[in-house]
């Protein structure tokens, strides 16, 4: 049996209640930090300002995205079944691995990056709460890569670290274009 299997109705379940703990720990993270920040006292800048300061910010966001794809590619190339890339044969574990990794990556930044530009066009005062963001962003993604081997339950919480401040940035500045 594969690590991350499940034996038993039982071992689903206890799956289950351990990935919704560690999201809602990680929304609750996502909320006491992102609602700290909103509370700072941050200079407003003009728009330019403030787009060009997340366009910046984000190539921490995109170094991550990099850094899936080089990882896809060294395990490919140190492994005889893997080199031929995946339009070869199944592949191995740790490429197979590897590559949900990256798909997930890639679809987190392409979301991040968006939001944080929304974010910059809709709040005078988004500098520190980008800088949050992609903090968040990183440390989630770290989360996320090192508790995938533990199955659902060990990278649920890097997952939501990641994905929930992004929502909550959309949520937030959706609600303030609304009743602006």
């Amino acid at each position: 049996m594969k690590k991350g299997q499940m034996t038993e109705v039982g071992d689903f379940k206890q799956e289950q209640q351990g990935v919704a703990l560690a999201m809602a720990s990680a929304l609750a993270t996502a909320i006491l930090v992102l609602g700290a920040v909103a509370m700072t006292n941050a200079t407003a800048e003009t728009f330019v300002a403030r787009l060009q300061f997340a366009i910046r910010a984000d190539v921490f966001v995109i170094i991550w995205l990099g850094a899936a794809i080089a990882n896809v590619a060294r395990l490919r190339f140190f492994s005889e079944p893997d080199i031929g890339g995946s339009s070869a044969d199944a592949g191995s574990d740790k490429v197979r691995i590897a590559g949900s990794i990256l798909q997930n990556t890639f679809e987190q930044v392409g979301l991040a990056i968006v939001a944080h530009m929304i974010v910059a066009a809709t709040f005078q005062r988004s500098n520190a709460l980008i800088v949050a963001l992609v903090c968040l962003f990183a440390i989630g993604r770290i989360l996320f890569w090192a508790g995938y081997r533990y199955g659902a339950k060990g990278r649920a919480f890097g997952f939501a670290l990641t994905f929930y401040p992004t929502v909550l940035a959309l949520l937030t500045s959706a609600t303030a274009i609304l009743f602006a």
